[in-house]
């Protein structure tokens, strides 16, 4: 399906005198018949090794009034080679689309950067251009499926009614006597209504007395009345009215639905023979419709318009065109309006390819902001068009051409994607000991099922920042050379939800868990107590060797020898043996609480052989001199390379 029919319908009546091969193309040119026309534009351009620039510029049109982007761009490279910057805007717009549909994007945006010279729409296109790029590196926003209702004909603008979606189609060729309209060869668009949740349910007729012999198309409803607005061909008793040249334009008609059939059908006063109106749509509130039209004075091909409407909803304004802000000298069509949000197609501004569907914000009846390419996965580099969205849900419709559809254009239902990402978390890593910050450390993200998924580093204040999926258990992992990991477990739900700031991660430097005794290094640990002539592990001896344990855990890589001494009292024989019994019972206690054995090299008492102090045998101290030399030392024989490599 083309799109522009709704805004320029067809020659009645060509005359049959005899002519040339290049009047005979221009007339079906202007009739429309664009299949037929290159046939003879082509026979034209190879007559010569440089074809007229007429030719030329027909065979691309041709081409780019079909949809066949691919083929247009041959043409309008052609002509661009040979007129440069005369070419003309609305060639270079088309020659971008086209390159967009064959996925030449570079090419079009390096075309853009040398054809305008005009600085502000240069600055324009490229805000638009880093807007979408940005959207291109996001997870889409929206899903959309292919609707079993679509026909191999053409489907498209959608529109709500009550709880059922009416549309336009041109499956149906029984109502035109299998009369084809000429453009694409397909039969004359009649509206249909369905409901797009019943899987089953067959499209039917919308209106008992709705059907023309020829275009009715775009619906819009005025909500809580039974007026609705909608697209059709000039008619006067069931055939086309033509104007002076042969043409018969689109018009919006108003009516009433009464008993399934439309009474007191008008055609609004703005309407003109000369030129087309269509694509109605309205503000939520009824009070103002918006429309495409080739009026004159636009500013391209098609523009889009509003009029104030009255009470007994007619136009109390003449049309108003939306400015260059929206229009430009492309194709702007198919307008709707949800909330103060305008939504509309344009090959004009930057885009995909073909038509993309754009929004602006309505902040005033003259002011519009810079409108914004909704990206994909609703615009391709065909063309996507006549979408109708209920803000409130996310949910609703387009239309498109794209490449594995059922016909020509087909509707697609617009979802809401789920969100992927749900939590944003963030904070600060800090020394545990200084509660300093700590630079450069380690920020891991797992998913719990799968495995590793991202890494980060905090910045120079020990910030960090992370976003965690929707409905997943996430485990943050903090670490850094010489310093214990914090694992920290988050589930997430399936909605988005507020940030989660400020929050502290605090790790424990190794030197904070070791002493230094001379050349050695020991994990720093309160005498272990053991009753007197035994060498079970008491509560309070379990309460040190926790140390003993987290500085083992925290840091993997380092192996350590145990030391047991006693003081002087007793025999030399007797504190050998049983500090030696101590240290392989410390051993023993270690392992049975998840250190591996090879970990631990070696259990070993040295009795009263290695005192601290003066305290020997037959020397007097008091208890707690004795105590300096009761002790168990865990020294430090293997640290493994992060700890050994990283200065201290």
């Amino acid at each position: 399906m083309k799109k522009t029919i709704l805004l320029i319908a067809f020659c009645s009546f060509i005359g049959t005198m005899a002519q040339n091969k290049l009047e005979r193309a221009d007339e079906l040119f202007n009739d429309f018949k664009f299949d037929k026309a290159i046939v003879l534009y082509k026979d034209l351009a190879a007559e010569k090794s440089n074809p007229p620039l007429h030719v030329v510029q027909r065979l691309a049109d041709s081409y780019f009034n079909m949809s066949e982007y691919q083929k247009a761009k041959e043409w309008y490279a052609k002509l661009y080679a040979s007129e440069g910057k005369n070419t003309g805007e609305g060639n270079i717009i088309k020659l971008v689309q086209c390159l967009k549909a064959d996925m030449q994007n570079e090419e079009a945006d390096k075309l853009l950067r040398d054809f305008y010279s005009d600085q502000k729409k240069l600055d324009m296109m490229m805000a638009q251009k880093a807007y979408l790029d940005s959207l291109l590196m996001n997870d889409p926003s929206f899903e959309v499926q292919n609707l079993a209702f679509n026909s191999k004909k053409s489907d498209f603008a959608p529109s709500f009614y009550e709880d059922l979606l009416v549309f336009a189609s041109a499956r149906d060729t029984v109502k035109s006597s299998g009369k084809l309209y000429p453009w694409n060869n397909q039969p004359y668009l009649d509206l249909y209504v369905t409901n797009p949740n019943v899987s089953r349910f067959v499209p039917e007729k919308f209106l008992d007395n709705l059907a023309s012999s020829y275009h009715d198309a775009n619906v819009a409803a005025v909500p809580g009345t039974q007026t609705i607005y909608f697209t059709r061909n000039y008619l006067k008793k069931d055939k086309l009215n033509a104007n002076s040249d042969g043409l018969s334009n689109m018009q919006i008609l108003k009516g009433s639905i009464l008993n399934n059939e439309l009474v007191n059908v008008s055609s609004l006063s703005f309407n003109s023979k000369d030129y087309s109106c269509g694509h109605p749509a309205l503000s939520a509130d009824g009070k103002y419709l918006y429309f495409t039209s080739n009026m004159p004075g636009g500013y391209g091909e098609s523009d889009l318009y509003m009029v104030e409407l009255g009470v007994d909803g007619d136009a109390l304004t003449p049309p108003k065109n939306l400015g260059p802000n929206v229009n430009t000298k492309g194709r702007e069509m198919f307008p709707y309006v949800d909330g103060n949000t305008l939504y509309f197609s344009s090959d004009g501004h930057y885009g995909l390819g073909g038509l993309d569907i754009f929004s602006t914000t309505i902040q005033s009846k003259d002011s519009y902001t810079l409108p914004e390419n909704i990206g994909p996965p609703i615009n391709g580099n065909m063309d996507d068009f006549s979408m109708i969205l209920r803000g409130e849900t996310g949910n609703g419709y387009y239309a498109s051409n794209r490449f594995g559809g059922v016909g020509d254009d087909d509707i697609y239902r617009i979802k809401k994607a789920k969100p992927v990402n749900c939590l944003v978390y963030s904070g600060y890593v800090l020394n545990e000991k200084t509660n300093e910050p700590l630079p450069l450390a380690n920020v891991e993200l797992y998913d719990t099922t799968t495995g590793f998924v991202t890494g980060m580093k905090t910045d120079d204040n020990g910030a960090f920042s992370v976003t965690l999926p929707c409905n997943k258990e996430s485990k943050l992992v903090f670490s850094k050379p010489r310093f214990t990991k914090k694992e920290i477990v988050i589930n997430t739900g399936e909605d988005p939800q507020s940030p989660s700031e400020e929050n502290m991660v605090y790790l424990t430097p190794f030197e904070s868990l070791v002493v230094k005794d001379g050349d050695v290094e020991k994990i720093k640990v309160d005498p272990i107590y053991f009753d007197y002539d035994k060498s079970e592990i008491t509560p309070r001896a379990e309460i040190e060797l926790e140390k003993v344990l987290f500085a083992m855990k925290e840091f993997p890589s380092i192996k350590i020898k145990i030391e047991s001494h006693t003081d002087s009292r007793g025999s030399d024989q007797y504190n050998f043996r049983l500090s030696d019994d101590r240290a392989k019972s410390t051993m023993w206690y270690l392992i049975s609480k998840g250190v591996e054995p090879d970990r631990i090299v070696s259990a070993n008492g040295y009795g009263e052989y290695r005192l601290k102090n003066k305290c020997s045998n037959g020397v007097k101290c008091s208890e707690q001199e004795h105590l300096v030399n009761r002790r168990s030392d865990f020294v430090i024989v293997e640290k493994g390379e992060t700890l050994e490599n990283v200065q201290r």
